[in-house]
């Protein structure tokens, strides 16, 4: 699915896992959660990448991806919040913001995320799922509407 076709989905108010429309787009949780609370914001309207975005249009989008990340350090307890910007594999601009925690193993804490080995970031049973993930989802949608 394109940038143009999530973010289209978004909007119709088509996609689940919305965890709240901010200024700059949307904040999402993650289609896996084995780091639990694991969140994006896709910029609205899209952008390509963070430098196509000047002045205070890219000052809303950071500032609304740290909010994103303080909203998820509340809600999940976690001791440290990991943020990136890539978009080499969907080339259209949206930050990962991942919860770092204690319980992590030694030689996966200090790792970028996305190098977990694929049998824990893609186990079946860290897939979002309403049931299991919605009530983090709505802490951290509370925490998000709590702040200014």
């Amino acid at each position: 699915m394109t940038g143009t076709e999530r973010l289209a989905l978004l909007e119709r108010g088509e996609n689940p896992k919305l965890i709240l429309r901010m200024k700059s787009g949307f904040a999402v949780i993650g289609d896996t959660q084995f780091l639990p609370g694991y969140s994006l914001l896709l910029a609205y309207p899209e952008a390509g990448q963070l430098n196509d975005l000047h002045g205070a249009t890219r000052d809303q989008f950071l500032h609304d991806m740290a909010a994103l990340g303080d909203a998820v350090k509340v809600a999940t307890g976690a001791i440290r919040i990991n943020y990136s910007i890539y978009g080499n594999l969907d080339p259209f601009l949206h930050a990962h913001v991942w919860p770092r925690y204690a319980w992590e193993v030694d030689e996966l804490r200090t790792m970028p995320p996305f190098n977990y080995p694929p049998e824990l970031r893609e186990d079946a049973g860290c897939l979002f799922d309403m049931g299991k993930h919605g009530g983090l989802m709505r802490k951290i949608r509370e925490e998000l509407e709590r702040r200014p």
